[in-house]
């Protein structure tokens, strides 16, 4: 074909030698509208085709090909691989670098459709809404990392005509530096074979990371970083080997669980607590919740001191008797087993705490078995307001710091 071309120059008047400059120009010229030609049509006719086949499909793995540029990678490599094709046929001395160049685009082109495959891969994967699925993306970018530099070393080994070999060799003979470039890729990538491999962390799951000011939902896992949002929509990234390293803590035992913990403690006044005389049982008696308690403990302490002949007319001291604050902690047990948002099947406890010179602390213990963050703060705020609410019902008085109205009163009181 080239010696047709050589010879229509050669009758139109022109030289030997420029006839055959202008015949190598004439067929790269030919080749390369040819291949414009052939991406044109399958780009405006074939993809437009492809796209809309999937769009009628219910397939997810198409969809996710289309969105990788898959599809379009493809049918870029086709007018590329007919022009080395049709270059091959040509006389072996002519476009040498031009073939290189050519297998080498080939390589290169290669290496990014098996990159739009795997980010079809990562892509179907995530879009799975599963609390046990695992983080795939440091995988997949350390596969596209190896995938790019393999191909890399490839093609530069085709433009020099050496073997790929040689420089695979020369790059281990680079191990140190190839470490030193390398040393994140190669730590979040160990980093993340761990974390998949103990089920450390997921996406979706809730991470306080204090280190960091991390303290909220992990939305990325990558090979070199974490990304996670925290509760005021902020954005915290995390080295992905830090989370090997350093310790971070993982709700996502709470949120599998069956409650989520309520763990406060109120503060009592000692100074109002006080022994239970007739007048405050009557009064305990009417409170439904104590009324068969009241009466049970009752009964059983007046037979224990019976038993013993305790002398209860000389002093309060003298035997057992109940107590504004233990009848309270009876009606707080019982207000919270009543509860319809109590989980009571996981740890129940009402307890007292070491005293402090702020008062005696009592405990509540207990999951709620709604663990949506609001809902849980709203009974949790109403467990709290309705104990606020009951304590002077039982004589007793919370601890706080005297204010600035405290000694104003007592102030104006002294005048």
């Amino acid at each position: 074909m080239i010696k047709s071309i050589q010879q229509f120059w050669v009758d139109t008047g022109v030289s030997v030698t420029s006839s055959e400059h202008l015949a190598e120009g004439t067929i790269l010229l030919i080749v390369a509208l040819g291949s414009l030609s052939i991406y044109w049509v399958l780009r405006n006719y074939l993809l437009r085709l492809i796209h809309h086949m999937t769009l009628k499909t219910t397939n997810q793995w198409d969809d996710a090909l289309m969105d990788a540029k898959v599809f379009h990678r493809v049918l870029q490599l086709i007018p590329v691989t007919l022009s080395l094709l049709i270059l091959e046929q040509m006389t072996p001395g002519l476009f040498i670098f031009l073939k290189r160049v050519l297998l080498a685009w080939v390589v290169i082109a290669a290496a990014r459709i098996i990159d739009g495959f795997f980010e079809s891969i990562s892509t179907i994967y995530h879009s799975k809404d599963s609390d046990q699925r695992k983080p795939i993306r440091p995988f997949i970018q350390v596969l596209v990392i190896v995938d790019y530099l393999v191909a890399s070393i490839m093609a530069i080994g085709i433009l020099i005509d050496k073997s790929p070999w040689h420089l695979f060799g020369l790059l281990g003979g680079l191990t140190a530096v190839t470490m030193l470039v390398f040393k994140d890729t190669i730590l979040g990538f160990v980093a993340g074979i761990q974390l998949g491999a103990n089920d450390m962390i997921r996406e979706g799951d809730w991470i306080e990371m204090p280190k960091y000011g991390a303290d909220g939902d992990v939305i990325e896992v990558t090979v070199n970083t974490v990304k996670v949002q925290n509760w005021d929509k902020t954005i915290s990234t995390i080295p992905t080997y830090a989370l090997i390293s350093d310790s971070f803590k993982n709700w996502r035992g709470m949120s599998e669980s069956a409650g989520r913990r309520i763990k406060r403690s109120i503060f009592i006044d000692m100074t109002t607590v006080r022994f239970s005389d007739d007048e405050m049982l009557a009064k305990f008696r009417k409170i439904e919740f104590l009324k068969e308690y009241v009466e049970k403990k009752q009964s059983e302490i007046e037979a224990a001191n019976k038993k013993q002949k305790i002398d209860l007319s000389s002093t309060v001291v003298n035997g057992r008797r109940q107590t504004n604050l233990g009848i309270f902690r009876a009606y707080l047990e019982r207000y919270l087993h009543n509860h319809p948002k109590i989980n009571k099947d996981l740890t129940f406890l009402v307890r007292h705490l070491q005293p402090t010179s702020q008062g005696l602390p009592i405990e509540i213990y207990v999951f709620s078995s709604d663990k949506v963050w609001a809902n849980y703060e709203a009974i949790q705020a109403d467990i709290f307001d309705h104990i606020l609410a009951a304590l002077p019902e039982f004589e007793l008085r919370v601890f706080q710091e005297p204010t600035g109205a405290d000694f104003a009163q007592l102030s104006t009181s002294k005048k």
